[in-house]
């Protein structure tokens, strides 16, 4: 049976998570994390992609992603090829690092941006693997509350489509975006 087609267009907005191979780690150590996001950064702008939220997990990330051009396919295979390729070579291990395609679901912008966001960040707490979102350095959560400087290639805070023209910024301090990220 064939995969179905990804729906990819110029400004789709996607939650986008791959997990490993048999649901193994795929960050063994901290150069790992560095060398992901290293390619990420690069894919983002090979691809003119804006990433508004991220968050590498031991086992599969979390991504949300929006491609201007709508290039989604072509910058997750390299994405998680080029990153494959490294860690295989690091390690000296050959296959897939990968279970399977990653998962990218359409998202509206407008009506779930932020909750998402928040989702994103708050996921390794959820999880139980630590206790409060800043404590993860391998997550956009530090840059969102001005803890980390911010990456070019990660972009924050989020500006709301025209739709909304009175809330230019949705944050005017770093008090509301923690206030944001921890009530619920």
């Amino acid at each position: 049976m064939a995969r179905p087609l990804r729906l990819e267009f110029s400004g789709a907005l996607y939650h986008i998570t791959s997990r490993g191979n048999r649901r193994e780690a795929i960050y063994e150590q901290d150069i790992d994390s560095e060398n992901y996001l290293t390619i990420l950064s690069e894919v983002c702008k090979q691809y003119n992609w804006v990433c508004y939220a991220y968050c590498l997990m031991d086992n599969h990330y979390h991504l949300l992603v929006e491609t201007p051009e709508g290039n989604l396919s072509k910058g997750m295979r390299q994405l998680n090829g080029r990153y494959t390729q490294a860690f295989n070579r690091e390690y000296g291990r050959v296959g897939h690092v990968f279970q399977g395609r990653y998962k990218a679901i359409l998202i509206d912008k407008e009506s779930y941006l932020l909750e998402l966001s928040r989702y994103i960040v708050l996921n390794p707490v959820r999880a139980e693997m630590i206790h409060l979102a800043i404590e993860l350095p391998w997550s956009s959560y530090r840059e969102t509350i001005g803890e980390k400087v911010k990456s070019e290639w990660c972009q924050w805070p989020i500006k709301l489509p025209p739709i909304r023209p009175i809330i230019l910024t949705p944050f005017r301090s770093k008090s509301q975006v923690l206030f944001f990220c921890l009530s619920r």
